[in-house]
C-alpha cells in the first residue's frame, strides 16, 4: 500500500474514536494537512456514504510530533434528513491540538457556476519543483508538485499544480483527503510573499492557525488540479490567505481559506 494512502487511514479504538499514524520524523512539527485530512476521515466514518462533505473549519490550537500517532474523538452534533455535523477533537497523549466541526449534506439540484474556461498554464509543459519549501513528512515520491507563480501584477499569486502519481481507489472521499492534504503545504506562504519573504527564509514565526474548506465538487486527485491562492489582508502578525482549488477541467471543486502568524521573530 502507498505511503500516501497509508496516512489517511484511521484504526478504530472505541465508540466514534479512532487512531490515525505518525507521518513524519520524530521531534518534527506534524503537518497541518494531516491533521486536516485525518479529522475529516474521522468524521465521515460517523456518516452514511450519501452525505458527501459541504465544509470544514479546523483550529490549531497545539503543534504535534509528526511521528507519534493521533487520536481522533467525533462527536455526533446533529444529524438531520439530509443533512448532518460533526465536530472532531484531535489528540496526542491526551493533549488537544486541534479542533473540527464538518458538515455533511446530500446533493440537491440547483444552479450551478464556478467553471473558469482559461487555465493559466499547461501542467505537462511546467519543470517538477515539489513544495515550496522543505516538506519532510511528505511522500514527495507519490506526488508530481510544480510551481508556477505569478508576480506581474502589484500582488502575488501562488499557483500549485498537483496531482497523486499512485493508484487510487475511485471512493470520492479518498480524493478528497488526498486534496485537503496536499493542499495545506506551504499555503500560508504567500502573505509573506506579498513583501518579499517566505516561509523558507525562517525570518518570520509562521504557521497555520485556522484553516476552512467549503467542498463544491468531486475532485480526482490521481489528476492534474490547480491551487490557485493568494493574500487579502495581513496585519497584527497574521496572515489570510484565500484559495481555489480547480480541476483540470476547469471547474472549481473547493475554496479554501486559511490564517496563519506570519509574526517577525
Amino acid at each position: 500500500m502507498s505511503r500516501l494512502l497509508t496516512l489517511l487511514e484511521l484504526r478504530p479504538t472505541d465508540l466514534d474514536t479512532w487512531s490515525g499514524c505518525g507521518h513524519g520524523p520524530a521531534g518534527k512539527r506534524a503537518f497541518g494537512g494531516q491533521f486536516a485530512a485525518q479529522s475529516l476521515a474521522a468524521a465521515s466514518h460517523t456518516v452514511d456514504a450519501a452525505r458527501a462533505p459541504t465544509s470544514m473549519h479546523l483550529q490549531f490550537l497545539r503543534g504535534g510530533d509528526a511521528a507519534a500517532p493521533v487520536d481522533y474523538a467525533v462527536t455526533r452534533v446533529f444529524d438531520g434528513r439530509t443533512a448532518a455535523t460533526r465536530r472532531v477533537d484531535a489528540r496526542q497523549e491526551g493533549r488537544l491540538l486541534t479542533t473540527a466541526t464538518v458538515s455533511f449534506a446530500a446533493a440537491a439540484a440547483g444552479p450551478e457556476h464556478g467553471l473558469r474556461t482559461v487555465l493559466p498554464d499547461d501542467p505537462a509543459t511546467l519543470a517538477r519543483t515539489g513544495p515550496a519549501g522543505p516538506a519532510p513528512s511528505l511522500p514527495l515520491d507519490e506526488l508530481d508538485i510544480r510551481i508556477a507563480d505569478d508576480t506581474s501584477g502589484a500582488g502575488f499569486v501562488r499557483r500549485l499544480w498537483w496531482r497523486a502519481t499512485v493508484a487510487l481507489p475511485d471512493d470520492p472521499l479518498v480524493h478528497t483527503l488526498v486534496a485537503l492534504y496536499v493542499t495545506d503545504v506551504y499555503m500560508i506562504d504567500p502573505a509573506l510573499r506579498v513583501h518579499g519573504h517566505s516561509m523558507r527564509d525562517r525570518t518570520h514565526r509562521s504557521g497555520t492557525t485556522a484553516a476552512s474548506a467549503w467542498f463544491h465538487r468531486p475532485i480526482r486527485a490521481d489528476q492534474w488540479n490547480l491551487l490557485e491562492s493568494a493574500s487579502p489582508a495581513a496585519a497584527r502578525g497574521r496572515g489570510l490567505v484565500t484559495a481555489s482549488l480547480i480541476r483540470e477541467d476547469g471547474a472549481i471543486a473547493a475554496t479554501l481559506v486559511q490564517e496563519g502568524l506570519i509574526a517577525q521573530r
